[in-house]
């Protein structure tokens, strides 16, 4: 692939198909194919899909497209009438904005709170090793690589590669609010920030993909943990029984009001999004406040706000719509947002600036090491594994992925932690960076 040298995440040559329309229907190719021969009892794809989970394959379908330069879910630019225009596709902000927050309503309408909170401790314990893992990982990082590449992790001023890393540490522990807020506290140079975009897409990515992977063989790792799931699994069976108890066919107006319940959530969701966000941008010191700046983020409202609703209509008669079908219909939502990340991921990153990924693979391996130990330790299912994980790295756009992918009733754990990384995401960050800096100027 060819990059503008000032942004190395912008093509300069579009990719074949441009149009969110046309891809739209691609991704949904993609799903059907997956789904379909996932369903096959016997064959090649029976054996296949024992070994890697369908959900990976939805996201992997997708940057396969990327990677060939058929599909892109990242910026590029064209030439028209001799002007460079940037374009980019807005299918991931569809499937975040729209569907994630509707999926997040009808996967919620099933939830057992008590049950959840049953699950006791480990799930806040593997988010916050995580966390600790992210902000240990950074400084090791600089430490490994800048022993035979000191270049790669150095600079002076504004070019400081420890600036730049910064905000990585602050995506990986929060979410976009706080890797905004990296970047405005530590000024790192604007034109350089492409590259440390380019390490958030790739390595994040890649430890995704890993986390899918290790879904279908959550039974083995819990095993070799010695971990005890009794009680996620009763919670799995609490929610399924209800399930079952409430069964029927779904009508055409089931079907509706179904719509209208996920997606009046929406409108619901983003109008207080707006609203709290702007207000929290009038009130004085909280724009300002890198501990207090994720309140000003839309999508952290958003995502609080679809949580809520679900949890307080799970209180409510429409909790019986679980028996027809809304945390399926929630599902779907929820594969075509995976797929829309998917597209986001070309393959071919990973050799434009190896040694900077090298750095992000590093960190990223330093907290995959201490969440597996942690859990050996403490006996801790693969589930708390990847869930707290996500919970860090992803954000709230892809922990319910993952924990949805266990099973529905789960998906709201994975939103949970999720925004509480909002709260600890600028705190954390700025440890790491400490830690960088002293590391990278020693």
């Amino acid at each position: 692939m060819i990059f503008l040298a000032e942004d190395p995440t912008i093509k300069v040559l579009p990719p074949i198909i441009t149009d969110d329309t046309i891809v739209f229907g691609l991704l949904l190719i993609c799903l059907a194919l997956v789904f379909y021969s996932s369903s096959l009892k016997q064959g090649f794809w029976s054996k296949f899909y024992k070994v890697v989970p369908a959900l990976l394959m939805c996201y992997l379908l997708p940057s396969i497209l990327s990677t060939f330069g058929i599909i892109s879910g990242e910026a590029w630019d064209v030439v028209k009438d001799g002007q460079v225009l940037k374009e980019k596709s807005n299918l991931y902000f569809m499937a975040s904005r729209y569907l994630l927050p509707a999926a997040l309503v009808l996967m919620t309408l099933s939830i057992d709170l008590k049950a959840v909170f049953n699950l006791g401790p480990k799930a806040l314990i593997m988010f916050l090793t995580g966390t600790v893992g992210i902000v240990i990982g950074g400084p090791i990082a600089i430490l490994i690589v800048g022993s035979f590449s000191p270049e790669t992790v150095g600079g002076d001023g504004f070019d400081a590669a420890w600036r730049g890393l910064s905000t990585l540490a602050g995506s990986w522990i929060g979410g976009g609010a706080n890797q905004t807020a990296m970047l405005e506290v530590y000024k790192f140079n604007p034109s350089k920030y492409g590259g440390m975009v380019l390490v958030d897409i790739v390595v994040a990515n890649l430890w995704m993909g890993i986390l899918l992977f290790g879904i279908g063989k959550a039974a083995k790792i819990d095993r070799w943990f010695g971990a005890d799931s009794r009680a996620i699994e009763d919670l799995k069976k609490r929610v399924s029984d209800y399930t079952e108890s409430v069964k029927r066919e779904a009508t055409f107006t089931d079907m509706m009001v179904m719509l209208g319940i996920g997606f009046g959530a929406v409108a619901v969701a983003h109008f207080g999004a707006n609203y709290l966000s702007e207000v929290m941008n009038t009130i004085d010191g909280v724009a300002k406040n890198i501990y207090l700046s994720f309140l000003t983020s839309q999508f952290f409202w958003m995502i609080s706000i679809a949580t809520l609703l679900g949890i307080i209509l799970s209180y409510t008669p429409i909790k019986g719509y679980e028996g027809t079908g809304a945390s399926r219909l929630g599902s779907i939502f929820i594969y075509i947002l995976v797929a829309s990340i998917g597209m986001k991921m070309d393959l071919t990153q990973v050799v434009e600036n190896p040694l900077l990924i090298l750095v992000g693979i590093i960190w990223m391996s330093i907290h995959a090491g201490l969440l597996i130990l942690v859990a050996k330790i403490t006996k801790s299912p693969y589930f708390f594994l990847a869930v707290g994980s996500q919970a860090n790295v992803g954000g709230a756009a892809s922990a319910p992925i993952v924990a949805s992918e266990f099973h529905p009733s789960l998906t709201s754990v994975g939103v949970l932690l999720a925004v509480f990384g909002y709260v600890v995401g600028t705190i954390g960050a700025i440890a790491c960076t400490v830690l960088m800096q002293m590391i990278a100027t020693s």
